[in-house]
């Protein structure tokens, strides 16, 4: 097998080891999140929009986006639609409030009449060194030069600076996945966060891919002892406090499931360490 790593899993395991084997090795379902579902619907409504010639891009049009792209991933995934039925602080009404109000953010935030990307929820794929990168890049505009920008929208608040680090290490791995793909490296990442309004831009350089490149390699590494060893001990932080698997970690005083036995297998499998899915929140 060729091993393959996702920004996704990759952060599982910086954050901590025994997260990556609840997700990837037991493959725990997390309980549905409405912060995730409006997330995805949020990013869907978004990318349909640019389908609209670019008089067309009006609140308003987004607005008539968002219950046909909602009844859509309720198709894939019905149990979205008992997760808002089940709640009793929201209606659909206002679930679709919700999402519209982040979308009326985002057109403070940039004008789609003006902006013409590149490329939508592309996929991104490269090998370094025998490690395969992949992902999902948000939008990515390309200038009349050549100069690229990757953006990506989150729906939450900004971060604190303590949690920053995070959201950029995403936007860094996407950045250095299309410079060994393109041979340029991208002008600018640009975080677009719908919650409070603000955009954080960073503009990466090849100290700091370079550096990410060795960060991957060693990750991969880890991980590869992780499941040599069957030692994915718990890294306690702060973000243990929104952690789905809180119950199971013995950190906290649960107890992780038994190891299946070709644990080793999974863990390293590139369909599991490299699995990707469109950016959700």
């Amino acid at each position: 097998m060729v091993p393959a790593l996702s920004p996704s899993r990759a952060s599982d395991f910086k954050q901590c080891p025994l997260l990556y084997r609840f997700r990837a090795v037991d493959k725990l379902p997390a309980p549905p999140s409405p912060a995730a579902a409006r997330g995805t619907l949020v990013h869907a409504v978004l990318e349909r929009l640019f389908d609209l010639p670019p008089e067309q891009r009006t609140p308003s049009a987004a607005a008539e986006l968002v219950g046909p792209q909602w009844q859509q991933l309720v198709e894939q995934e019905p149990e979205l639609a008992e997760m808002i039925a089940g709640d009793e602080q929201r209606t659909l009404d206002s679930w679709f409030g919700e999402a519209n109000a982040l979308i009326e953010t985002w057109f403070t935030l940039e004008d789609p009449t003006r902006l013409e990307p590149a490329e939508r929820e592309l996929y991104v794929e490269t090998d370094v060194d025998g490690l395969v990168l992949r992902g999902y890049v948000d939008r990515l505009d390309v200038a009349p030069d050549g100069a690229m920008r990757v953006v990506d929208y989150k729906t939450g608040r900004s971060p604190s600076e303590l949690f920053e680090g995070k959201a950029l290490f995403q936007m860094k791995f996407y950045a250095l996945v299309l410079w060994r793909l393109r041979g340029e490296i991208p002008r600018l990442l640009q975080l677009v966060y719908l919650g409070n309004g603000e955009v954080v831009r960073y503009s990466p350089d090849e100290h700091d891919l370079l550096g990410l490149e060795r960060n991957l390699k060693a990750v991969w590494g880890a991980i590869e002892r992780a499941a040599t060893t069957g030692d994915w001990r718990p890294k306690t932080s702060r973000l243990c406090d929104w952690c789905d698997f809180r119950q199971f970690c013995p950190a906290w005083g649960g107890t992780p499931p038994p190891l299946p036995e070709d644990a080793a297998r999974i863990a390293l499998d590139p369909g599991i360490s490299g699995q990707v899915v469109p950016a959700d929140d």
